[in-house]
This record gives structure tokens, C-alpha cells and sequence, in this order.
């Protein structure tokens, strides 16, 4: 150490901050991003702005900044009117920014300006590399590859529990014009913001947990703006979907606007709806299939039944006179048989005036069957009688 007089913290700062104003003293232009976004009720802005390692995705860089209101009352719907996006956290912005110290509160970076077409170029980058890391790992398609279920009826539903989209959806399932059956199940997760990615993953790994329970799995969410599709953009959340062992169907854009998540999935849907009309129309065709089947095997006996008529029509006709004889004479047969039985029916002998008497059930058959005392049940033609044996005589 040096023998001048210590300084006090105070005049440190104070001579980081005089440094700082000569030796920095123009505008720069800096890349980051957005970790943090707060707004003040006096219309101020505080942010945190990151840089990421690229590779291994580790913070190697911080800093926070200021935009003061008069600037962020224009900056950001201009922002937002370039982009499609709102100012918010997980952003990759391009700001102009001044670099201040402060003696109390440090290095901040004051915001005065941005360029909103860095952020659409670099949010479109980020997105290309994640598909080229899909397509070079060879899962992009994996999902596509899946047989779609015959009767998807069991259906886990990944979805906002309280989006508007997630009730159209089970209204039109369940609804259906055909009288389909359809058995939804909502596994709850978040559609918006910094968790969807987390949030769909959690889902995925509950409906994997009872995997033999479910036949499709359709992630949907009511509406939202265009930028909110970023989140869908994730690498994590794609790969997940792309090997997922059932068909993914999903509804959660708009119909310009396709995310990678889209892409991944078996089948993409424009919204809750239309996925739900595309599980309907799944069923029709199956339940149509089914009935050109019914009505191939109706005709089909239908047309073996007049063959065969007409093969015995034929050979009828092809019989000799003396066969047909043959055959009227045992016609003839058949007819003193019928006649035969008919007059040795029970109801002819009972019309004769004989009768059937019967003891607990049993027809008696001579005196050694009764004994005085017994109930007995005579049959006769038209009726029945009970009589009380008071005595037997035996032959």
C-alpha cells in the first residue's frame, strides 16, 4: 500500500463514476437477455439484462438496466407493433444503451433506444437452430411415424384448466352430431409464459406414468397473441413431444403461425376445435369403414343365398318324372304319419273319454300306486279334477 490518505467509499465511487463518464461517455449498441422486466406505477421500467454461453447456456454476463418513462412510453408499443411481442422476459433485445455509475446504487445501463428487427432475426435464429438439432439427432419425425389409433377415444387433454379453448374443445368432443364416445382427461399446465416449457414436460411425464390408459394426447390453448407462441419453440419441450410414444395432436396457434412444437407433433390443429373436430372425423371414418364392411358381408350372403336358389331350382328341374314320384309318394307317407299321430295324440285319447290320474305328480298306473287317504288329480279332456281315495278294490 501506498502512504496517501485512505479513501473513503464515497469518493471511490465517485471517481468510478468520473472515469466511467470520460472513458465511456458515447452511446453503445448491446446485445442481451431480457431476464427480468418491472414496471413502476410511475410508467418507469427496470430490467436485467443477461448474456448466455451459447453452448452450455451459463450466465457469463449481467447487468441491470433503467428506461426511464419517457422513453418507455414509446418504446415499447413500438416494440411490440415490430415484433408481434410484448417487452418481457426471455427476450433477445438489441438496446442502445448509456453506460451510468451511480454511488449509492452502482452500474446500470440507461436504455434510450432498440431495434426490433435484432429481436425478430435472433427469435428466428434461436428457432432454426433448434430444428437443426432435431433433424440432425433424427427426432423431428419420430412422433409422425406413430399409427394413429383406430377409435382414439381416451384422450389426455394438456391444457390451461380455466382456457377458453380447453372447454370449446370437450363442448365439440362431446357433442358430437354422431353420438361418439369420448372419455377427455385434463392434465393441468400452463400456456403462457416462462413455465409452459416445465409445465407440458410435467404433463407428459403423468400421462407416461399410466401410459396404457390413454390413446392420443392433445395439447391446446384458448387463443393469445402471436409472440406467446415463442415458448413453444423450446428444444426440450420439442424433444420431448417428438419421442413421446403416443400421436400428439395440436391446437395452440393460429393459422399463419406454425411453432416447433407444431412441427414435432403427429397432427397439427389450427385451434382447440378443430383438434376436437379432427379426433371426430378420425371416428367417422372408422365407423364408415366398419359399415362398408357390414354391408360387403350382407351382400355377399345375400348373393351366396340366390346362387343357391338358383342351383336348386336347377336341379329340380333337372330331376326325372320318376324321381318326382318317388319324392310325391313319400310326400304321401309323410302326410299318413302326420294323420297317424295326430289321432294318438294325448288330447284324441282324452277326447275318447279316457283319463290320466295322477299322485304327488306321478300318473298312477294301477291300485298298488294309491292308498286310501292319498289326494289325487284326474285328467280329462278339457280339465282336471281332485278327488280324496277313500278305498281301493284290487283285481
Amino acid at each position: 500500500m501506498n502512504n496517501s490518505e485512505p479513501l473513503t467509499l464515497y469518493s471511490l465511487n465517485n471517481l468510478v463514476r468520473n472515469v466511467i463518464a470520460q472513458e465511456l461517455p458515447m452511446r453503445y449498441w448491446v446485445t442481451g437477455e431480457l431476464s427480468e422486466v418491472r414496471e413502476t406505477a410511475a410508467g418507469h421500467c427496470y430490467i436485467e439484462l443477461v448474456q448466455r454461453d451459447e453452448v452450455t447456456g451459463e450466465l457469463v454476463a449481467k447487468a441491470r438496466g433503467t428506461i426511464w418513462q419517457r422513453v418507455y412510453s414509446l418504446l415499447s408499443p413500438y416494440f411490440y407493433q415490430e415484433t408481434g411481442r410484448a417487452f418481457s422476459s426471455g427476450v433477445n433485445v438489441l438496446l442502445q444503451v448509456k453506460v451510468t455509475f451511480h454511488e449509492l446504487y452502482g452500474y446500470t445501463l440507461e436504455v434510450c433506444d432498440i431495434e426490433p428487427s435484432y429481436t425478430v432475426g435472433e427469435t428466428a435464429r434461436r428457432r432454426r437452430l433448434v430444428i437443426n438439432r432435431l433433424e440432425k439427432e433424427g427426432v423431428i419425425n419420430l412422433n409422425k411415424e406413430i399409427d394413429f389409433p383406430a377409435l382414439p377415444q381416451r384422450v389426455a387433454v394438456i391444457s390451461s384448466s380455466h382456457a377458453a379453448g380447453y372447454g370449446d374443445f370437450c363442448d365439440q368432443l362431446l357433442g358430437n352430431e354422431y353420438g361418439f364416445v369420448f372419455y377427455p382427461h385434463l392434465f393441468p399446465a400452463p400456456m403462457q409464459g416462462s413455465k409452459v416449457e416445465l409445465g407440458i414436460i410435467a404433463a407428459l411425464d403423468r400421462i407416461a406414468a399410466d401410459i396404457d390408459m390413454w390413446d392420443v394426447v392433445v395439447i391446446i390453448r384458448g387463443g393469445g397473441a402471436t409472440s406467446e407462441l415463442s415458448c413453444f419453440d423450446t428444444y426440450d419441450l420439442a424433444n420431448n413431444c417428438a419421442q413421446f410414444p403416443l400421436p400428439i395432436i395440436t391446437g395452440i396457434g393460429h393459422q399463419r403461425d406454425e411453432s416447433v412444437l407444431d412441427m414435432v407433433a403427429h397432427t397439427r390443429a389450427k385451434t382447440p376445435t378443430a383438434a376436437a373436430e379432427f379426433l371426430i372425423h378420425s371416428m367417422l371414418e372408422q365407423a364408415q369403414r366398419l359399415w362398408g364392411v357390414q354391408q360387403g358381408i350382407v351382400s355377399a350372403v345375400r348373393n351366396r343365398i340366390d346362387g343357391e336358389k338358383h342351383r336348386l331350382l336347377s336341379i329340380v328341374q333337372r330331376m326325372p318324372v320318376a324321381t318326382a314320384l318317388f319324392m310325391q309318394s313319400h310326400h304321401h307317407r309323410l302326410d299318413l304319419w302326420q294323420k297317424y299321430m295326430e289321432a294318438s295324440s294325448p288330447e284324441r285319447i282324452l277326447a275318447l273319454g279316457y283319463s290320466i290320474t295322477r299322485v304327488n305328480g306321478k300318473a298312477v298306473r294301477s291300485t298298488a300306486d294309491v292308498k286310501a287317504g292319498d289326494k289325487v288329480t284326474t285328467t280329462v279332456y278339457g280339465g282336471d279334477f281332485t278327488s280324496i281315495i277313500t278305498e281301493k278294490n284290487d283285481i
